[in-house]
């Protein structure tokens, strides 16, 4: 027996009537059914009848009776020339756009005859919605970087509102209600043609809306390179800067960086209702696209990073991620701004110090969409940009394309042949040497400068199961330990060298053989580029390298590298 006394609960005082009382209204309340918008429930929304009328806009060329003809297969439009507008959609409302699919002929491999001009690409393009007849439109994005591929870029996406299947497959499941109409435009801003655009967009024909009903908005911005604001704060970059009363819903930002080292330690910084100091105050960039500790390729339903060119934090590697709001949206009364602080880590010969690892202000190439809801029109924060303007400025002041080198006189004795790369560099193809034996296995690259600045030596080399293992020599002088190209499937990878101020002239860089893994076939190396890289301005107006002798000490900035004694 318990001896004990009672002590009950919190609720021990009350009456036992009170409580059951309670617990009854608190039953009914949980059995009553709560909307499934409501819960978030998108599976539930399909048990519970709702009026509509289901209806698709595709590519699907219709016949005599307004029907696509079945006895033939013009599903695309075939060719939407230079500077042309392709309209996808004209639709009447009231309505709700419920997913959009859509494809180009770019990232497949050309075949005889089908694009003899070339093709444009999905950064080339511009994506354009206007709402209910409004002059502007709402949204205004590049075809990729709307469905979360940034810089035109090949990349797999899987998420609640956008899914790129193998990076050609453009899906987005973003609710677009209208009340009026809705008119969707793809606009041809390359100097190529579009070839074979497939499309489908399903939507849902209303007989009313609720008159509170918000549009769908996003729109593109970038700055090469990132600049700050010094009206508002001098080391930020603006997502997003609306007015009205809305939901903020997410964005997508893509980066190639300009200075060794990580570029995401800025914070983010939300001003809600024109309130001078952010009231949303983040940790840290990758801290706000929900990873830690730097970033890593992957694709969850709300964030992710889909893209990241190559595992080291070298100069001119791209990423591209997303942060979607959907669980967490930020509401806005009167007007919103999203910026991210453009701060991070600065190396030796990139401040005044040269110290290792100086938190401070980079110069790195951003792009970035925002997306949001609002019931008014919306305002351009950003202005307008061309295909050509979208196009990231090439950092390479010198480049020797391995396709160019199949001469002779540039390798040993052995077979040569094009093939094509992983998609990730300025060209698809990659120039493979077979050596008939590892003394034959040698390939030179020669290199002119015009003028001493700082560069960074660079290597783009495909690796293979019967990769060999290949000395880098620069003029003579050895270039960090051999790379052994064997992978047991077909990669392309970047191996930067060696930062210098090289004197005008002319130099050669040699990739010779010394070997092979065990695991490999044969003595094989891919050559996609040698180049010579331009670092950020502040680097040529700092100097820590101008005097220092590469050929003596070869020297790699890189975090852990130790500062040389008065940079000598």
């Amino acid at each position: 027996m318990n001896d004990q006394p009672f002590r009950g609960n919190r609720n021990s005082g009350r009456s036992p009537v009170l409580l059951t009382l309670a617990g009854m209204v608190a039953g009914v309340l949980f059995a009553l059914p709560i909307p499934s918008a409501a819960r978030g429930d998108v599976l539930g929304e399909l048990t519970q009848w709702e009026e509509g009328r289901s209806r698709c806009a595709s590519s699907a060329r219709p016949g005599k009776d307004g029907l696509p003809d079945p006895n033939q297969n013009a599903d695309s439009k075939s060719v939407i020339e230079p500077g042309a507008t392709a309209v996808l959609a004209d639709l009447q409302g009231p309505g709700i756009i419920q997913h959009i699919w859509m494809t180009i002929y770019h990232f497949q491999p050309l075949r005889a005859g089908w694009a003899p001009q070339g093709r444009a690409n999905p950064q080339e393009l511009l994506i354009r919605i206007y709402w209910d007849g409004r002059e502007k439109p709402d949204v205004e994005a590049p075809l990729g970087d709307f469905f979360a591929a940034g810089f035109g870029r090949q990349m797999t996406v899987e998420s609640m509102p956008v899914v790129t299947e193998d990076g050609d497959s453009y899906n987005c499941y973003w609710r677009m209600p209208f009340q009026k109409s809705a008119r969707i435009e793809v606009i041809n801003q390359s100097k190529k043609p579009v070839r074979m655009l497939y499309y489908a967009i399903d939507w849902e024909q209303k007989k009313s809306l609720p008159p509170d009903t918000m549009y769908f908005c996003a729109q593109y911005r970038q700055e090469y390179p990132v600049r700050g604001n010094p009206d508002r704060f001098d080391n930020e970059y603006v997502i997003l800067n609306a007015e009205g009363k809305g939901y903020f819903v997410g964005t997508v930002l893509s980066v190639r960086t300009r200075s060794p080292d990580w570029f995401g330690e800025g914070d983010l910084r939300i001003s809600i209702d024109g309130e001078e100091k952010p009231s949303i105050w983040g940790t840290g960039t990758e801290d706000y696209f929900l990873s830690a500790w730097g970033q890593k390729v992957c694709n969850t339903p709300y964030f992710g990073n889909p893209f990241v060119s190559h595992k080291h934090r070298d100069v001119g590697q791209m990423s591209c991620c997303y942060r979607w709001h959907i669980r967490d949206r930020i509401v806005f009364s009167k007007s919103i701004r999203v910026a991210i602080e453009t701060m991070g880590w600065l190396d030796l010969d990139e401040n005044t110090e040269n110290k290792s690892r100086v938190y401070g202000q980079r110069q790195d190439d951003w792009a970035s969409v925002a997306y949001w809801y609002q019931a008014e029109p919306t305002k351009k924060f950003a202005e307008p940009t061309t295909a050509e303007q979208r196009k990231l400025p090439s950092i390479d002041r010198v480049i020797a394309w391995g396709a160019d080198h199949r001469d002779r006189k540039y390798h040993g004795r052995g077979h040569t042949e094009r093939r094509n790369s992983d998609r990730y560099h300025d060209t698809e193809e990659v120039r493979l040497f077979l050596p008939e034996s590892k003394e034959e296995g040698w390939f030179e690259f020669p290199l002119e400068v015009n003028e001493k600045e700082p560069l960074r030596l660079v290597l783009i080399l495909g690796r293979s199961p019967q990769g060999g293992i290949y000395q880098p020599i620069f003029d003579d002088v050895k270039m960090s330990e051999p790379i052994d190209l064997y992978n047991p499937e077909r990669d392309t990878i970047e191996c930067q060298l060696m930062d210098f101020w090289p004197e005008p002239g002319e130099y050669v860089l040699r990739l010779e053989c010394v070997g092979r893994n065990h695991l490999s076939d044969n003595y094989e190396i891919g050559v996609n580029s040698v180049r010579l890289r331009q670092r950020r301005p502040r680097v040529k107006e700092i100097g820590y390298l101008k005097d220092h002798d590469w050929r003596a000490q070869p020297v790699l900035i890189e975090r852990t590298t130790e500062p040389l004694k008065n940079g000598q």
